[in-house]
């Protein structure tokens, strides 16, 4: 009959010490005799590759999306901006102090103007 064995805290930091320099020498899957698995651990790699590679492409288009809309929002502002000036320049009183500011001698009409027929 097999006598049990304790355990001890030597044997496992033997275990761990086997386990990383198994790790580290690259022979994890040979001693887990996972070697006939091989293929699918490397398509399933691939797998979760693809998956980070794409996260971090539809990150990078959220980003730019969130920063487009900030770009419109500014050129909201300065386009209101512009219409409001373009607006308030096309006022007659605004028309005739420019006229003025500028030497000019005319004025607005004082009659109205004569229809021919």
């Amino acid at each position: 009959m097999e006598q049990k064995r304790k355990w001890k805290v030597s044997d496992l930091w033997e275990l761990l010490r086997n386990g990383f320099s198994a790790i580290i020498t690259g022979n994890l899957l040979l001693r887990l005799n996972a070697g006939r698995y091989f293929i699918h651990i490397a398509y399933t790699f691939f797998l979760f590759a693809v998956l980070i590679f794409e996260s971090l492409v539809a990150e990078n288009a959220l980003s730019k999306v969130e920063k487009n809309k900030a770009r419109i929002k500014e050129m909201e502002i300065v386009y209101s901006d512009k219409t409001f000036a373009v607006a308030s320049m096309s006022r007659r009183s605004e028309v005739e102090k420019r006229l003025e500011a500028m030497g000019s001698k005319v004025k607005e009409p004082e009659k109205q103007a004569i229809e021919i027929d």
